[in-house]
């Protein structure tokens, strides 16, 4: 049985959503505070994280980056900010996914199955001696790891998840619909910004010259493409 952890201070949202996902055939946990939250999403072992924003004693931006440090994790993280400036920040620091309150429910459930599910099938999908080797990025499937000139690099789930696909998919462009639907596992559920903001900090990592992509091309009018 999968077990998500909810980091969440509203007492009655934290149970209405633990009783959902229970019923929806997931062990679930209530953590309702940051520092407590902190603690069990570094200490213990959880399939998924729901997150949070603005939480008392750590919020869920410093959660986040301390959790991505050391967990690949699927991070849903929630608040009732619609700044995108916020969402930017989340994403940037490794959430997974960025949702607004209110939500539905069934909303919730969707995210979290289409997360583990995607996160369970790219997981296991490797073989142990696949690599890729694209002009000095060296992708290695088996361990989920990515060199650039001979240096590791840190990517979150997602950054790997999203450079593997379109580096096993070259030189054809992808709408950011595609590219959402294919990382994210979800269709329309999304703001697809999510994947401009994962675009962005995947070069920041992987070009050069970040300003000039040579790897990430973006096809205007279309999406993205990924050149050998």
């Amino acid at each position: 049985m999968k077990r998500i952890l909810i980091i969440e201070d509203e007492t009655v949202i934290a149970e209405v959503e633990k009783d959902y996902l229970e019923a929806s055939g997931y062990e679930v946990e209530v953590a309702e505070s940051g520092v407590t939250g902190l603690q069990k999403a570094i200490n213990e072992q959880y399939d998924l994280i729901i997150l949070d924003l603005m939480l008392p004693g750590v919020d869920g931006f410093e959660i986040c980056k301390q959790v991505r440090r050391v967990k690949n994790v699927p991070i849903l993280m929630v608040s009732a900010k619609k700044e995108d400036i916020d969402k930017i920040r989340g994403l940037g620091l490794g959430a997974d996914d960025y949702v607004i309150k209110p939500f539905s429910l069934g909303e919730l459930v969707a995210r979290v199955k289409a997360h583990l599910t995607r996160y369970d099938r790219l997981t296991n999908q490797a073989r142990p001696a696949d690599e890729l080797h694209i002009r000095g990025i060296r992708i290695d499937r088996r361990a989920r790891k990515v060199f650039v000139g001979g240096e590791e690099l840190s990517l979150t789930s997602k950054e790997y998840d999203l450079l593997l696909f379109m580096a096993l998919h070259p030189n054809r462009a992808f709408t950011k619909s595609e590219l959402f639907e294919k990382i994210w596992g979800m269709d329309s559920l999304g703001d697809l910004a999510t994947v401009t903001v994962y675009i962005s900090k995947l070069r920041e990592k992987i070009e050069p010259n970040p300003s000039k992509p040579q790897y990430i091309e973006t096809i205007w009018g279309v999406g993205y493409r990924f050149n050998l």
